[in-house]
């Protein structure tokens, strides 16, 4: 009973893992995306400081901090900008 268990709790703690690893940003064509540095400029005028850049599939993500100074994670839509996830830290 203790295997089953333990188990469990593991494939629970994976799958949780799995879907805080990335976010379901809306596809869109290439030639629709806001390109890296407008993104990036209008990010930054949203209040958030970026440490990190990057496309993450269909999504743009930063790592850094939000305008309260607290540390975030977050995955935009790669035209509108729309916040898809964010996850603030302390």
């Amino acid at each position: 009973m203790m295997k089953i268990t333990t188990l469990l709790a593991l494939a629970t703690l994976a799958a949780s893992s799995l879907s805080m690893a990335s976010a379901n940003c809306t596809p869109h064509p290439k030639a629709e995306w806001l390109s890296s540095s407008d993104a990036q400029s209008k990010i930054v005028a949203m209040g958030y400081k970026i440490k990190k850049f990057k496309t993450s599939g269909q999504c743009y993500e930063i790592y850094g901090w939000n305008k309260e100074g607290k540390k975030a994670e977050v995955y935009f839509d790669t035209k509108t900008l729309e916040i898809v996830k964010s996850e603030i830290g302390d």
